[in-house]
């Protein structure tokens, strides 16, 4: 949840051509799916409810689409000239989403890796969508590990970073074409922002 809402927060600090409209939007909704998160399931979180879990996927999908939209505009923006201001703000501005796309990946990982949370902590998943080392390794951990969420976003910031699977590796379809969209929406972003950098688009 801390992760979430500080990624939301900086949503706040994109400049206004680069966001959804109204801008406060994204934020106000979000903010509100997060506080009936915590009022269904005050405990834990990977408690198995579906209330929970169609809250979780409405504000994982929420967050998707301000973002995408937001590279989108950034991407395009830069390749017609159009994106102007300080060297600083663009980069900034590249960073922001890039770092967005990377929570926003981690949390579909999250939710969608052997059922989600909450059938995980049941057990009731008999195969893994993601292979984790520790999964692959029993002598180096517990019987009883399972992936928690800052598990996955390692994963999704390695995926981004390296453009491609590094320790964990993706086992289902479903789990390939997800990684392999981030790697493509990473790379994009990667090259347009360090394009636009050195000037080789301006």
């Amino acid at each position: 949840m801390i992760v979430v809402l500080a990624t939301l927060a900086l949503q706040l600090a994109l400049p206004g051509e680069m966001v959804l409209r109204p801008w406060w939007l994204l934020p106000a909704v979000s903010t509100l799916l997060v506080i009936a998160l915590l009022l269904v399931n005050p405990r834990r979180v990977d408690d198995f409810s579906r209330l929970e879990r169609g809250l979780s996927l409405v504000m994982v999908a929420l967050v998707s689409v301000a973002n995408g939209a937001s590279a989108v505009r950034l991407v395009i923006g830069i390749g017609t000239g159009t994106v102007g201001g300080h060297p600083a703000q663009v980069l900034i501005t590249g960073g922001i989403v890039y770092w967005t796309n990377i929570v926003v990946f981690s949390l579909w990982y999250w939710e969608f890796d052997r059922g989600g949370p909450g059938r995980r902590a049941l057990g009731t998943a008999q195969h893994a969508d993601l292979l984790f080392p520790q999964m692959d390794l029993p002598s180096r951990a517990a019987r009883s590990w399972e992936p928690r969420y800052l598990d996955y976003l390692y994963m999704s910031f390695t995926n981004a970073a390296a453009f491609s699977p590094t320790d964990v590796m993706p086992l289902r379809i479903w789990a390939k074409m997800t990684m392999m969209l981030q790697a493509a929406i990473s790379l994009m972003l990667a090259l347009m922002v360090v394009a636009w950098a050195v000037g080789g688009l301006k």
